[in-house]
């Protein structure tokens, strides 16, 4: 039976934010989060703005995303590939009938994939959320570039 869901053999890594007042941390850890078969097909969320830096120690992802609650963002980290999802709800939904006259903001479901420029440790990955500002901060993987070649004699 196919269910339209993969199995990979990597696992997923998910941040989910808990909430501590204003502020919110998380930590990553595996998840049973499975993958749709048509994840990479076109949707409707809206896209998140990022940065993303480094440092000699770490890759730094910024995310503005003011209006989100903390218990509607999850971020899941699987090999290279790191997914920020949430929610933003308009604060004028409560009025229910408001009509606009200019729109730039948007309002509802969002996500962003992102390509991450190196290997990181999936396990030590961090976020943290404060005043509309998402930092995920994720270890690089140390590489050794130091690879023994073996000479054969004939």
């Amino acid at each position: 039976m196919n269910t339209g869901q993969k199995i990979y053999s990597n696992p997923v890594f998910e941040m989910i934010l808990k909430t501590a007042g204003e502020n919110a941390m998380a930590s990553a850890r595996p998840s049973d989060f499975l993958l749709p078969e048509n994840w990479h097909e076109e949707h409707q969320d809206g896209q998140l703005s990022v940065d993303v830096a480094q440092t000699e120690r770490e890759i730094i992802i910024v995310s503005t995303m003011a209006g989100a609650a903390t218990d509607k963002i999850e971020v899941y980290l699987h090999n290279d590939l790191l997914t920020i999802r949430g929610q933003r709800v308009s604060p004028l939904a409560e009025a229910g009938d408001a009509d606009y006259f200019h729109q730039e903001c948007f309002w509802g479901k969002f996500s962003r994939t992102i390509v991450l420029p190196v290997d990181v440790k999936p396990d030590s990955a961090r976020a943290e959320y404060r005043n509309g500002v998402l930092i995920i901060r994720l270890l690089k993987q140390r590489v050794d570039t130091k690879i023994p070649v073996m000479i054969e004699d004939e």
